[in-house]
């Protein structure tokens, strides 16, 4: 989370145009995967998404998210950018929500599925409460949109598509770690 707002602080006097998403230049110009998350369209943009890495990473802190679950929020940092070559109409796309977006699916799930009692069913809880928000904002509607609480427009699918890319991220982050223990088990027995 240090890493996201230090860059988005770092973009924000930089031409947004040559960091930000543009699925025409995504196979040219692989750094967008990536940079798309620190381009900010205005300061209200920006200190929205500065003070929502301050609530996720206070979040992932609490629920002792551990480096498996950083490796799930890293790999679906550039997935859910490359998923939204799928929404046709999105021309240009930046800022950290839908990395943060990421970031709960990521701990939400992470508790689900490593920790026990209480936090399991706090993880289950938020995962369902995110869910919900995600429904609300309607992703399947206009793929851009005018909110009154934003100076900029808004773009909800992405939301939805980083929000996947980070369930995505967890399950293949923990195929594989199954895999390395059922491995290293198997070498034992070998021995």
């Amino acid at each position: 989370m240090v890493l996201a707002a230090l860059g988005a602080a770092l973009a924000w006097p930089m031409p947004r145009e040559a960091l930000d998403w543009q699925p025409t230049l995504a196979g040219a110009q692989p750094w967008r995967w990536w940079t798309a998350a620190f381009v900010h369209y205005s300061p209200l943009h920006l200190g929205a998404n500065l003070g929502a890495t301050l609530v996720v990473a206070a979040y992932g802190w609490a629920a002792r998210t551990p480096l498996r679950g950083t490796a799930a929020w890293l790999l679906a940092w550039p997935l859910g950018h490359l998923a939204l070559l799928s929404v046709p109409g999105l021309a240009h796309y930046g800022g950290l929500s839908g990395l943060m977006h990421a970031g709960v699916a990521v701990a939400s799930l992470g508790l689900v599925l490593w920790q026990r009692g209480r936090p399991r069913w706090i993880g289950a809880l938020v995962f369902a409460g995110m869910g919900i928000k995600l429904l609300m904002e309607q992703p399947w509607g206009p793929v851009l949109r005018t909110d009154a609480a934003w100076d900029i427009l808004i773009a909800p699918v992405a939301h939805s598509l980083c929000a996947t890319a980070g369930v995505v991220a967890v399950l293949v982050v923990e195929a594989m770690a199954r895999l390395s223990r059922l491995r290293h088990a198997s070498t034992s027995t070998d021995e």
